[in-house]
């Protein structure tokens, strides 16, 4: 629970980071599409991190091992989704973006996850 909250601190700070970095640092480097996936990745990237404190939180209050899966798996959603778009734009990879969709399910899972634990709880 206490490294979910951890996590989360620091994934919303690298979030915000990475975020500015795409708003300035990359304006002049890539097209306009670019700088969409960056805002993208940037954008669930942040939610994410907020996402994880919460589950951190819930499972300290619940001490659900299902709320706690989730965070875990949320952060690996974020790992991956943002993670492929970042990478994506930084690399002009294309064959990156087939990656995305396995972080987009993971963060489904994620929070189907804590939906279920919370449920559980209850």
């Amino acid at each position: 629970m206490q490294w979910l909250l951890i996590l989360g601190a620091l994934n919303g700070a690298l979030a915000v980071i990475l975020g500015a970095f795409g708003a300035h640092g990359l304006r002049e480097r890539v097209d306009a599409s670019m700088l969409e996936t960056w805002g993208t990745a940037s954008e669930y990237h942040f939610y994410h991190a907020l996402a994880l404190l919460l589950a951190g939180v819930l499972a300290k209050q619940f001490g659900s091992g299902w709320i706690l899966a989730s965070g875990w798996v949320m952060l690996a959603g974020t790992l991956v989704f943002s993670g492929s778009l970042y990478l994506l734009v930084l690399t002009g990879q294309r064959w990156l973006g087939a990656i995305t969709p396995l972080g987009g399910v993971a963060l489904i899972a994620g929070w189907l996850l804590l939906a279920w634990g919370l449920f559980r709880a209850a």
